[in-house]
C-alpha cells in the first residue's frame, strides 16, 4: 500500500513563527501487503472497527499479523541488556520462563498499568529470526503481546506516568535501534549497483517490527502523551537513532519512519530545529561523501510538509537550507530516485517567495548534466515548473544563461531531451514570459532553431521546431526577419573564416610535404655510406674553390 503523505504543516496568519503551528495528526500509516485468508481477516477486522482511525488500523495489525513461523530475522542487538534496565536479563520473567502474561480484560481495571509495563518487559526480548524453527512458541507469544500492547495504547485507558514513559522507551529501543546489515553491492564492492533494478533486501523480523512500529506511532499521537513529559525520552539522541534506520532498505520501514518522525515533528516543537539540522547532515554526506542513501526520498518527503507549513517571510535559516542541501541535491547521479519529491520541495520555495527563483534556476543550470539525457529530461521537467511561478523581473535576471542551456537542449542528438525542450512553449505563463523579453530571447536560440529545422534528424522534434518559429514569426514578424537576416550574416562570415582556416591550413600541410620531401633526397644521396662534405657553392667565378662531392684537379 503506497502511502502519501499529505501536506498537514498548515501555517495561521502572516508572519506567525513556525514553532507555534501544531500540523494535524493522522494514524494513517502503511501496512505490509498481505494475501489469503490473512488479507481477508485483516480486511474485516477494520471493517468492524468502524472509521475509528486508530481502532481501525490496530484491528488490521491484530489480522494481519503474519505467522512466526514463516518468517526470519536478524539476531538480537548486542545492547539490548543495557537498555533492558531493570526488566531483567535478556528480558525473561522472573522465573526464567517465557510465558504469555494474562489479557488486559482479565485483570481489575487498577491493575492494568502494572501488567502493561510487565507486557513491555517482556516484549524487550529480541529473537533470532534466522531460524524459522527457532522459538515458535516464544515469537508468537511475544507478537501476539505486542499486538495487545498496541490496543492498549490506542484504547487510552489512562494517562502514562514518567516511569511508564521510561519503560516504553526501553522496549522501543530493544527493538529497532539496531546496526542495519550491508547493501548486497556493498558485500560485493560492485560501483554498478542501480537502485531502480535491483530489488531491495527486505527486513525478516519484520511481522515484530511493524507492531512495534505501528506501537510507536500511536504512542505519539495518543492524546494520554504528554509532550511535556515524553520529551525526556524522545529526546534528540531517539530521533538520531530514528534518522539512521531511514537507511534501511525495506520500503516498508522506511514508510513506517516517514510518518512516526513527521508525527514527532508536530507534537514535540522543541525538537523542530534538531530535527531539520539533522536531515540536512544526512543530505550533506548524502551529496558530498557517499551518494548512497536509502531514505531520501522519503526524507524529502517530509521535508515537502515542513516546507509547506514555513512562516512569512522566509527565515534566513531556510533560505541556506535550500540554497546548501536541495539545490545541491540535483548533484548525485541517482536523482530519478527522488526527484519527484526534490521537485516539490523546490516549488515550494518558489511559491513562497518569488524572487527565490533566480537563486533555483542558477542553482539548476550549476548542477546541469552533459552527459545523462534522461536526467536532462528531469531537469527540464523541474524548470518548467519554476518558470510557472517565476515573475517577469526574476526571469530578466537570468534568462540570458537559461536559454543559452535551452538552445543546446533544442539542438540535442536525443530526441526526448530536444521534445522536453520545445514542450516549454505550450506553457502560457512561459510564453507569456518570453514574449515580454523576445528582443533577448529570440536573438539567443533562433540559431538552435534554424539548426533543427534544417538538419535534426527526428521528425518530430522538426514539426515542433517549425511550430516554435511560426510561434515568434507571429509574435514579432520585423524581429523575425531581423534574426534571420543576422543570422545569414553570421552564417556567412563563420564560412568565410572556415574557407581561410582550410586554405591556411593546406598551406601549412604543402610547406610540410615540402620540407619532407627535400629531407628525403638528402637521406638517398648518402645513402652509399660514404661521408660527404656539403659546402655552400662559391658564387665567385674562377676562385678555384672546389665543388662540393668532386675531387680536385690539379693544374699542369
Amino acid at each position: 500500500m503506497v502511502f502519501k503523505l499529505k501536506s498537514v504543516m498548515q501555517r495561521g496568519k502572516k508572519g506567525k513563527g513556525d514553532a507555534n503551528d501544531k500540523p494535524e495528526v493522522s494514524a494513517s500509516v502503511p501496512l505490509a501487503s498481505s494475501s489469503g485468508a490473512a488479507g481477508a481477516a485483516a480486511q474485516a477486522a477494520a471493517g468492524k472497527a468502524g472509521n475509528n482511525g486508530a481502532g481501525a488500523r490496530g484491528a488490521a495489525v491484530a489480522a494481519a499479523g503474519a505467522p512466526a513461523s514463516k518468517a526470519v530475522g536478524a539476531p538480537a542487538g548486542a545492547g539490548v541488556q543495557q537498555a533492558l534496565g531493570r526488566f531483567g536479563a535478556a528480558g525473561k520473567m522472573p522465573n526464567g520462563s517465557f510465558e504469555a502474561l494474562p489479557s488486559f480484560r482479565d485483570v481489575p481495571t487498577s491493575d492494568r498499568q502494572s501488567l502493561f509495563v510487565r507486557k513491555l518487559a517482556l516484549c524487550c526480548y529480541t529473537f533470532d529470526f534466522t531460524d524459522p524453527t527457532k522459538n515458535v512458541k516464544e515469537k508468537e507469544i511475544k507478537r501476539q503481546t505486542l499486538l495487545e500492547l498496541v490496543d492498549y495504547v490506542t484504547s487510552g485507558s489512562g494517562k502514562f506516568t514518567e516511569a511508564v514513559f521510561e519503560d516504553i522507551t526501553k522496549m522501543l529501543a530493544a527493538n529497532l535501534f539496531r546496526t542495519l546489515p550491508p547493501s548486497s553491492h556493498e558485500n560485493t564492492g560492485s560501483d554498478s549497483f542501480d537502485p531502480e533494478e535491483e530489488e531491495p533486501t527486505m527486513e525478516p523480523a519484520w511481522p515484530h517490527l511493524q507492531i512495534v512500529y505501528e506501537f510507536l506511532l500511536r504512542y505519539v499521537v495518543s492524546s494520554e502523551t504528554d509532550a511535556k513529559l515524553a520529551k525526556r525520552y524522545i529526546d534528540h539522541s531517539f530521533v538520531l537513532r530514528l534518522l539512521d534506520l531511514f537507511d534501511s532498505e525495506d520500503p516498508r520501514e522506511r514508510e513506517y519512519l516517514k510518518t512516526i518522525l513527521h508525527r514527532i515533528y508536530g507534537k514535540f516543537m522543541v525538537h523542530r530545529p534538531f530535527i531539520r539540522k539533522a536531515i540536512n547532515n544526512i543530505f550533506y554526506r548524502f551529496i558530498f561523501e557517499t551518494e548512497k542513501h536509502n531514505g531520501v526520498a522519503e526524507l524529502l518527503e517530509i521535508l515537502g510538509s515542513i516546507i509547506n507549513g514555513f512562516a512569512l517571510p522566509l527565515k534566513e535559516e531556510h533560505k541556506m537550507f535550500l540554497v546548501r542541501a536541495l539545490i545541491p541535491l540535483h548533484k548525485p547521479k541517482c536523482v530519478s530516485m527522488y526527484h519527484q519529491q526534490l521537485s516539490y520541495c523546490i516549488i515550494q520555495f518558489v511559491e513562497k517567495d518569488f524572487k527565490l527563483a533566480d537563486v533555483v534556476i542558477r542553482g539548476l543550470l550549476r548542477y546541469w548534466p552533459v552527459t545523462n539525457s534522461q536526467k536532462e529530461v528531469l531537469f527540464l521537467g523541474e524548470l518548467e515548473e519554476v518558470l510557472e511561478a517565476t515573475q517577469s523581473a526574476e526571469f530578466q535576471r537570468c534568462m540570458v544563461p537559461l536559454f543559452r542551456q535551452i538552445g543546446r537542449c533544442l539542438n540535442s542528438s536525443h530526441f526526448q531531451v530536444a521534445e522536453r525542450a520545445l514542450f516549454l512553449w505550450n506553457n502560457d505563463h512561459i510564453v507569456s514570459l518570453v514574449a515580454q523579453n523576445r528582443q533577448v530571447v529570440l536573438a539567443i536560440i533562433f540559431p538552435a532553431l534554424e539548426r533543427n529545422t534544417r538538419s535534426h534528424w527526428n521528425q518530430a522534434v522538426h514539426g515542433l521546431t517549425l511550430n516554435v518559429r511560426k510561434m515568434f514569426l507571429e509574435m514579432d514578424q520585423e524581429l523575425f526577419q531581423e534574426c534571420q537576416r543576422k543570422y545569414q550574416e553570421d552564417e556567412s562570415k563563420a564560412k568565410s573564416i572556415e574557407e581561410t582556416r582550410e586554405l591556411t591550413w593546406k598551406r601549412l600541410e604543402a610547406a610540410g610535404n615540402q620540407r619532407s620531401n627535400s629531407g628525403m633526397m638528402n637521406t638517398l644521396a648518402s645513402s652509399d655510406g660514404v661521408t660527404r662534405t656539403m659546402a655552400a657553392p662559391n658564387k665567385t667565378a674562377g676562385s678555384g674553390a672546389p665543388v662540393p662531392g668532386l675531387s680536385p684537379v690539379l693544374e699542369k
